[in-house]
């Protein structure tokens, strides 16, 4: 008898092992993959680089329950600088959108979700600043991540990516990642 159950509470462990990993907030896209390498459609225009410089399509879904908002981050962890880089900070996107499209990272067009607002990027300038790794520096890591969060941000205008990437953390209820690589020989 004890060993049905054991059995019996073994099969209940996965069954709700299976239901919670049914609905894990997750990340997907229509233009990177996961451990991929990038197209030249997300490589940056300048510092060298010559690509279209378009932020990729990104859509979630399972969002945990409260969330309010949501921030999306794209950190490259392998810049040589001591700090990585911010490649894109995009925080306050309504709690109803999903998805965002190809180039919503373009400040200039404006094709962000409205009440959204674009950080500026380590760049220097706000908004979607594409890959653009040193020749010969091997494949880097860039990191997309969806936040749900418990609030809109309140940030000042200039807020830096450090203080913008603490404000996202502190109000996180869950993230979802999407690694994606590129490499310029």
């Amino acid at each position: 008898m004890q060993r049905f159950t054991r059995i019996g509470a073994l099969l209940a462990a996965l069954s709700v092992s299976a239901l919670a990993s049914a609905e894990t907030f997750t990340l997907t896209s229509t233009d990177i993959a996961h451990g991929e390498l990038m197209s030249k459609t997300q490589e940056f225009q300048g510092f060298g680089c010559t690509g279209d410089n378009v932020s990729p399509q990104l859509s979630w879904s399972n969002a945990p329950e409260g969330t309010e908002a949501f921030a999306v981050l794209a950190y490259d962890p392998d810049a040589p600088t001591g700090s990585g880089w911010w490649h894109w900070q995009i925080v306050n996107i309504p709690k109803d959108v999903t998805t965002l499209a190809a180039g919503a990272g373009d400040a200039s067009q404006k094709h962000a979700p409205e009440g959204s607002v674009q950080i500026g990027n380590d760049y220097g300038v706000k908004g979607f600043g594409g890959a653009c790794p040193p020749p010969g520096h091997g494949a880097h890591r860039y990191q997309f991540t969806v936040h749900a969060l418990s609030k809109k941000l309140e940030l000042p205008a200039d807020a830096s990516g450090a203080l913008t990437g603490y404000m996202v953390n502190a109000h996180s209820l869950g993230s979802s990642t999407l690694e994606a690589l590129y490499k310029r020989d």
